[in-house]
């Protein structure tokens, strides 16, 4: 039997979408993105097991930003660029036939799941990862993950509050735990 160890799954696509178009309005810059590497420390931290991440693109147009991509590979994620037509959703359907993959996978090769998405697209293998015996977790934004996926009672890791995966405070409206309030944050 290997050892046990965590696949830090990353829907790039969702991330960025919610961030630019829930939070910011806008693209975001570099700066404004979760720093990744303090993703994967964060998640081998939390299960004190190696991880791994696998970082989804959709390299449909062709092309893949190598800077992005170098990065990507110097903090020890495997990029897996996809490409398909116009009307498939190739980074979904690829971590889903991932989460499926891992599903079926014996127990020589036991493996846990951080699932870095939003998306509810994603809930029916969840459950299955669950059924089999396999800890999933979520990670992203609490407010905008999908009850889909925090319906099946998931772990639910924010990226922000939890991570520390951002280098300055996103500009975030969230309902807040009244023993968590602190008026001296309104009060700044």
């Amino acid at each position: 039997m290997t050892e046990r160890r965590t696949f830090v799954i990353v829907d790039g696509e969702n991330i960025d979408a919610t961030l630019g178009n829930s939070l910011l309005g806008r693209r975001p810059t570099p700066e404004e993105r979760p720093r990744w590497e303090r993703v994967t420390t964060y998640a081998e931290q939390l299960w004190g097991q190696p991880t791994q991440g696998l970082f989804f693109l959709n390299a449909s147009s062709g092309q893949l930003h190598t800077p992005f991509v170098q990065a990507l590979l110097a903090m020890g994620y495997r990029p897996v660029p996809l490409s398909g037509g116009h009307d498939v959703k190739v980074v979904d359907v690829g971590i889903q036939r991932t989460l499926e993959a891992i599903a079926q996978r014996g127990d020589d090769a036991p493996v846990d799941v951080l699932l870095c998405s939003h998306d509810g697209d994603f809930a029916p293998q969840a459950g299955a990862l669950l059924d089999a015996g396999h800890r999933v977790g979520l990670l992203g934004l609490r407010e905008f993950m999908s009850t889909a996926l925090t319906g099946l009672g998931l772990e639910v890791h924010d990226l922000e509050d939890d991570v520390a995966a951002f280098l300055s405070p996103l500009p975030r409206v969230r309902i807040i735990p009244l023993e968590e309030f602190d008026p001296a944050y309104f009060l700044r």
